[in-house]
Parts: structure tokens; sequence; C-alpha cells
């Protein structure tokens, strides 16, 4: 984890962090919490722009953004982070290029590593929390199974169309269930619905993805309530509501379950 430092927690920062400080459920205690914080962010695009957007602004201290996709003119509708310039180049390096302009006290680091079970746990090891906006269930089970395996919270999110979900999972942990006692194993392969296929209202992948950023900030200062593990929220655009589930733990689970 990234510790705390002048530059992140200093006199010249309680401007920018005020309305943070003053909520009792927060205070400075939870602002030095997020300024130590390292979330890994996997996928810059729909769920992972606009989330990023209020991780950043909340002062997370260390940042890794993983993604391996450029920027298309599509993309400009919902990922908000983006502009025309940004299009044609990596969404790694212009995700980092916006958290440079908006806070340059804030340590980033970047990859356009492909996420698979290989290369999974490497990222994960050392993160406080990992917030999975990922396209396809193969990339989010890889995700998933190194989180168990590092003991490390995952925040899972996915959008489409009208509907969104954010779910908490701490699979590591021996009464809570991961995300793959949600889906299962029939999804490790690499296919998924796509939202050029099905379409995607833009506002709400926002919806969604500063949901994601607000439970990210919950789990990761721990007085602000319930972490909700493995509760998933379903987020209904055209009602619009919200409506929660709770996953049981699958005992045969071959990522959390008893050996």
């Amino acid at each position: 984890m990234a510790s705390s430092s002048p530059a992140l927690l200093g006199p010249e920062r309680l401007d920018r962090f005020a309305r943070h400080i003053v909520l009792p459920e927060l205070g400075g205690t939870g602002q030095a919490t997020l300024a130590n914080a390292h979330v890994l962010l996997l996928g810059l695009g729909g769920i992972g722009a606009p989330a990023l957007q209020y991780l950043a602004a909340a002062g997370i201290g260390r940042l890794t953004l993983v993604d391996d996709d450029v920027v298309d003119a599509s993309n400009l509708q919902r990922q908000t982070i983006y502009t025309e310039r940004d299009i044609g180049h990596g969404k790694a390096v212009a995700a980092r290029r916006w958290v440079s302009n908006f806070d340059r006290a804030l340590e980033v680091t970047i990859s356009d590593t492909r996420i698979t079970p290989e290369t999974a746990p490497g990222m994960v090891e050392g993160v406080s929390l990992v917030l999975d906006g990922t396209d396809n269930f193969a990339t989010r089970l890889a995700a998933s199974d190194a989180c168990v395996a590092e003991r490390v919270p995952l925040l899972s999110a996915a959008v489409g169309r009208f509907q969104g979900q954010v779910g908490a999972f701490a699979g590591h942990l021996p009464a809570n269930p991961c995300y793959r006692c949600y889906v299962g194993d029939a999804f490790d392969a690499e296919d998924c619905d796509t939202c050029a296929e099905d379409g995607m209202l833009g506002a709400m992948a926002g919806w969604a993805a500063t949901f994601a950023a607000m439970q990210a900030v919950r789990i990761i200062v721990g007085s602000m309530g319930d972490p909700q593990w493995g509760q998933l929220h379903l987020l209904d655009g055209l009602k619009p509501g919200m409506r929660t589930l709770k996953i049981a733990k699958d005992p045969a689970c071959r990522a959390c379950g008893m050996p």
C-alpha cells in the first residue's frame, strides 16, 4: 500500500477534501485511510471510466489501471474521462493522463496486460480492493479467483441496456461467497454479449459506476456501515429502482469452497 505523505494529506489538501472531513462517518481518519489505499481498477470502459473519476476525487492514494483496449469514438457516449483527442490511443495511457490533470498527488500505475488466470494473481497481490468493470465472464472469474487466493475484497460491477449490477465479494472469508459462487463454472470461456449488439444508456453506466465507487469508499474506510459482502444490487434504469439479492456461498465452489 502507499504510505501517507504530505503530498496526499498536508494542510494544502484540506480544502480539497473538506466535504469528506466534516462527515462524522468519514472524518480525517477516514480520509487518511483513503490516502493510504491502493485500488486496482480492471477495465476502463463504461464502468471503469466514471468510477475512476470518483475514486480519484475521493483521494485514493494509489491507483492501478488495467485495460488493453484503445479509445473509440463510440466510447465517448458513456466513458466520461475520454475526449475526441484520445481516439485511437490506449485507454490506460489516456486514463493516467486524466488522473494527472485532475490530481498530480495521486500515484498511478497502468497496464495493458490482458487479465487471465495466469496474470491476475500478480495484479491483485497487495492491493486494498479490486473494482472489476470488465466485460466478459472469463476475465471476471480470473479476477475473482485471484482475489480469493490473495485475500483481497472484490467489487464487481456490470451494465447493459438499462440495467446494472454491483456486488461486493469476500470469498476468502469463511462465511462469504465469491463471484464464482454467483455465476458458477459455465462461463470461463471468453464469450459475452456486447453493448455494441445490445445498446447501453450512457447515464446507466454512470449510475452503476458511481454506485460501485461509493461502495469502494465504504469498504475501504470501514466506518460507513456494513460492507454488504455477498449482496448483489440490481439497478433498473427504466423504473427507475434498485433491489438487492443475497448470494449464498457454494460449499463446492472450486475457488472458495471447502477443500
